[in-house]
């Protein structure tokens, strides 16, 4: 059954194209997103949804999206979207971050443009039938100082566009390499330094604890005299209010605004000062902006619900089409073997540690390892999964430790090995895929064992002593119990022993009873993948 994608904003009827082209099922209904009620309760029906940014996906319309698997934004911002719900229902979240980079960028050099020769006040005043030559006397944007706070993907093509200008460049942004720095020519520095060098400054910086209000009153103060702001990324970057009060007394010497603390704005303290330029959140609003996110978004969609692959994911690693049938067995055995460990593990989780050896530690160890924590968890929490996985870990304080390892003495061309640390223990299960894509069990406690993973299993631990397994099988069929696959596996003779039964159907209660009072035994428990 093909997989179904709701529309509920107005997307290009290229995107609708894309999605049957790639056999997904379209619902095209550009309004939806303002009828909430209407969307919660439709919403059930569909594996994919696609927005941009009328529709508000609430935590009561991800209550009803049973089937939800992915929702994509045609656009950058997110902030329509509650993550941590959608997150906690297991729904990959996507955006589009590079379709309007190009159009954002060109609007913060528009806007700077603007302010420099006061564009849109002498445009006003003129047609006004006024000419007030003298009144707007700008500045050359030539051989000035452009800060640029964020020098991301949209930061860097402004950085581009400021240096065939001729402008000098420098930024502040803390995930900036130097070397990366050298490479698009601009010259990398800290907020300190950028406030009291720029004679432009322009935020490309997303909205984060430590980006709000990063141009706070205090650090407007130690800007240049005469410096001009523009602001195309986020509102909540500058505080509106001291910005006001920095262009009143003439320290600030103008500003443009494309996006504010709160929109849509028809009130700001920035509205009204002639210095002032702004404009209603234009910043990706052009049509090749629009067609590119829609595009890019039906692809990216269409990649995850047809093939498994993840991109532009912000709250999952990236999978590209090449990892994803890679990385699928692996997935399958990563989740088993935290399965594995999950069933047995009576006693808090204090720490897991997955190591990743050979061949498989140079995949995206990332999935690997959401998908092993979604495994151990579920048994605990039941409605966790492999998006949900590394929060609700965080949440409880467990500590998840990721280790690689080049093939080194292993047997195996991959090995996966999960370690459990308890308040009372630690449990170590390890595994690898062979070549026909099966996952296994190699070792379980540092013993070995050779076992693939079976719907119902019986895990015994027990005494090496002679007469076990046949009092252990006997018991079995005395109760009608049939024995599909029997694997074993001891430390040193006549020391601690392993059994992995795969049987067919359920393990009844009294059975069980009974396999844990035979003599020897020190643990058994029925397992199901």
């Amino acid at each position: 059954m093909a997989p179904r994608v709701l529309i509920s904003d107005a997307l290009s009827p290229a995107a609708v194209a894309i999605f049957k082209e790639r056999g997904v099922e379209v619902d095209f209904q550009p309004n939806l997103g303002k009828d909430k009620d209407k969307l919660a309760e439709i919403i059930g029906n569909y594996d994919g949804l696609a927005i941009r940014s009328a529709t508000k996906v609430t935590d009561k319309i991800l209550a009803n999206a049973t089937n939800l698997k992915v929702i994509g934004r045609a656009g950058i911002g997110v902030d329509n979207v509650d993550i941590p719900a959608a997150t906690g229902k297991g729904v990959i979240v996507m955006n589009t971050p590079f379709g309007n980079s190009i159009t954002t960028a060109e609007h913060a050099v528009a806007m700077m443009f603007a302010i420099a020769r006061e564009i849109p006040a002498a445009d006003a005043s003129t047609q006004a039938g006024k000419w007030e030559k003298n009144r707007f006397m700008g500045v050359e944007i030539t051989g000035k100082t452009l800060g640029i706070i964020g020098c991301g993907n949209i930061g860097s093509i402004v950085a581009d566009r400021a240096l065939g200008l001729r402008m000098r460049v420098i930024a502040f942004d803390p995930f900036l390499t130097p070397e990366r720095a050298v490479d698009i020519g601009v010259e990398k520095v800290e907020l300190e330094d950028l406030l009291a060098r720029a004679d432009f400054i322009t935020l490309h910086t997303p909205m984060t604890a430590q980006t709000k209000n990063i141009l706070s009153a205090e650090n407007l103060a130690k800007t240049k005299k005469g410096v001009r702001i523009v602001n195309c990324a986020r509102g909540g970057l500058v505080d509106e209010a001291a910005l006001r009060a920095a262009l009143d007394s003439g320290h600030v010497a103008g500003a443009a605004f494309d996006v504010f603390t709160v929109e849509p704005a028809t009130e700001n303290p920035l509205f009204g000062h002639p210095n002032v330029v702004c404009t209603p959140h234009l910043g990706a609003a052009t049509t090749e902006a629009q067609e590119n996110v829609a595009l890019q978004v039906a692809e990216q969609m269409s990649d995850y619900l047809m093939r498994g692959a993840i991109s532009n994911a912000v709250n999952f690693p990236s999978i590209t089409a090449e990892e994803a049938p890679k990385l699928k067995p692996f997935i399958a055995l990563a989740e088993k073997l935290g399965s594995f460990a999950g069933q047995l593990t009576e006693s808090g989780i204090k720490e897991v540690r997955i190591s990743y050896e050979g061949s498989v530690a140079e995949l995206k160890i990332k999935a690997l390892t959401a998908a092993a924590v979604a495994g151990l968890l579920r048994p605990l929490l039941q409605d966790v999964n492999v998006v949900s996985a590394p929060i609700v870990a965080k949440e409880r304080g467990i500590v998840i430790e990721e280790i690689t390892r080049a093939a080194g003495d292993s047997d195996y061309e991959s090995l996966i090995t999960l370690t459990v640390v308890t308040e009372k223990q630690e449990r170590s299960v390890a595994g690898t895929v062979f070549h026909d894509g099966k996952p296994r069990i190699v070792a379980i406690k540092g013993i070995k064992v050779d076992a693939e993973f079976a719907p119902s299993m019986i895990y015994v631990t027990n005494e090496d002593k002679p007469g076990f397994i046949g009092r252990f099988a006997g018991l079995l069929g005395d109760a009608g119990v049939n024995i599909a696959t029997f694997a074993l596996g001891r430390d040193a003779k006549g020391g601690s022993a392993i059994a992995l039964v795969e049987v067919d159907g359920g393990l009844p209660d009294a059975v069980l009873g009974s396999i844990q009072s035979l003599p020897g035994v020190n643990q058994a428990k029925p397992l199901k993948f």
